[in-house]
């Protein structure tokens, strides 16, 4: 995400829109013509729909999942970034997009400048992560590092 994102207006869509919508964020792998027979129109309708919906930003990409466990990242972490000073927001992003163990960030409000999620083989690996990588990024203070136990449920933005 970026800046933009947060300020743009909503864009309309209609009880189709959604429809296709509701069934393609349920499974990305989705037949068109299947979309199609639950929504009632042609396949070149709903091919049409979703290049707008792809076109308008409403659709962006399309991609697998991978399951981090199944490759051997049992760690899930995320880590609350000080920084010495507002101004090393930028320089300290591009050091954390350096560290592929970082999946996500977030420049936040709060007490914490910026918000990360990383994803270790296990604890030893995450330690090294903030020994090694962490403590080295000029502008951070401090973090604070929080392990998830388990993944309760993660989803897309309702639709309706």
């Amino acid at each position: 995400m970026n800046n933009k994102d947060f300020t743009e207006h909503p864009v309309n869509i209609d009880a189709l829109d959604e429809k296709i919508l509701e069934l393609i964020t349920k499974n990305a792998r989705i037949p068109f013509l299947e979309v199609a027979r639950e929504c009632g129109v042609s396949g070149a309708a709903i091919h049409q729909r979703v290049q707008r919906l792809v076109n308008i930003g409403v659709i962006e990409g399309s991609e697998f999942i991978v399951n981090p466990s199944k490759l051997g990242y049992n760690t899930s972490a995320y880590m609350g970034i000080y920084l010495e000073k507002a101004k090393h927001h930028k320089t300290v992003v591009e050091a954390l997009r350096n560290i592929p163990e970082i999946v996500e960030c977030n420049y936040t409000t709060g007490q914490y400048a910026i918000f990360v999620k990383i994803q270790t083989k296990n604890n030893v690996h995450l330690k090294t992560i903030i020994d090694d990588r962490m403590q080295e990024i000029e502008g951070i203070a401090r973090t604070e590092t929080f392990i998830a136990l388990e993944t309760e449920f993660k989803r897309q933005v309702p639709i309706k």
